[in-house]
């Protein structure tokens, strides 16, 4: 089954515009931006207008301090708050991040609003990535506990945030990366879950019949973006997440998800 990953995004855009009491503001911070992450800015602000919200897109200068960054992080008039990643090498990618105040960490990227999500607290957001792979196990009817899972990649983004949540549902977890772990552990999988950013990663002949794969890599390869997951594995996984399509909108959905959730926390704590 591939999973159409434009539809359920649709869904939770939709259930989040329904349910909020006003239009949240979002800000997204923004520094040296590539052509590629100019493009996702402009599909963050689709979404986002889907999702009854405004995108307010402030963009820093190249030439800017950690210091510089981290005022405009802490300036006030939004509802949530996201930093554009990857910031510019010269910046102090952690500071900038640890300065998210963690009622406006829609993305759950400062320290503070990943501890909690670690913790396993009940009012903790997901990471975006990790609400997407819980949404499409879900909604396949996929139960988690007592399976053997592989997580390849261990970023912040994806591998990491990944591996913990899966764990925390009961699952034998496995990580490996590129630079170390084998692919063989991949036939024994019951759910694999990819963040590697590696074109063609996974071929038909590295997993089993009835596989749960996850692609949650992205590149470009010929201009064109593709996943980890060669296509052909979708001939073999009883789940299958294409790239593009896949777990990519149904992320951006769910980080706007934790906007309004955030939102309407501060209105009912006003």
């Amino acid at each position: 089954m591939n999973i159409d990953g434009r539809a359920i995004a649709k869904d939770i855009l939709k259930e989040t515009r329904e349910s909020s009491s006003r239009s949240a503001v979002v800000r997204a911070l923004v520094v040296s931006p590539s052509p590629a992450t100019e493009s996702y800015l402009s599909i963050k602000e689709a979404r986002a207008e889907d999702a009854g919200m405004h995108l307010d897109i402030v963009r820093v200068s190249e030439t800017a301090s950690t210091e510089e960054v981290v005022a405009a992080v802490q300036r006030t008039g939004c509802d949530a708050l996201l930093v554009q990643l990857p910031l510019p090498k010269h910046l102090d990618s952690e500071e900038v991040l640890n300065a998210i105040p963690v009622a406006k960490d829609a993305d759950v990227l400062s320290k503070q609003a990943y501890e909690l999500f670690k913790s396993g607290a009940a009012d903790a957001l997901l990471p975006p990535v990790v609400a997407a792979v819980k949404e499409i196990l879900a909604r396949a009817h996929v139960s988690v506990a007592g399976t053997r899972a592989v997580v390849i990649g261990q970023g912040r983004l994806v591998g990491e945030p990944v591996a913990h949540w899966l764990r925390m549902q009961g699952a034998d977890v496995s990580v490996i990366t590129l630079e170390s772990g084998n692919l063989s552990l991949l036939k024994d999988a019951d759910i694999i879950v990819s963040g590697a950013g590696s074109p063609g990663l996974i071929t038909p002949e590295l997993i089993s019949e009835g596989v749960v794969l996850i692609d949650a890599g992205t590149s470009e390869q010929g201009g064109a973006i593709v996943g980890d997951a060669h296509p052909e594995c979708a001939q073999k996984a009883a789940l299958f997440t294409p790239v593009p399509g896949g777990v990519g909108p149904i992320a951006v959905a769910c980080l706007f998800r934790n906007a309004g959730v955030l939102l309407e926390r501060a209105l009912q704590a006003s």
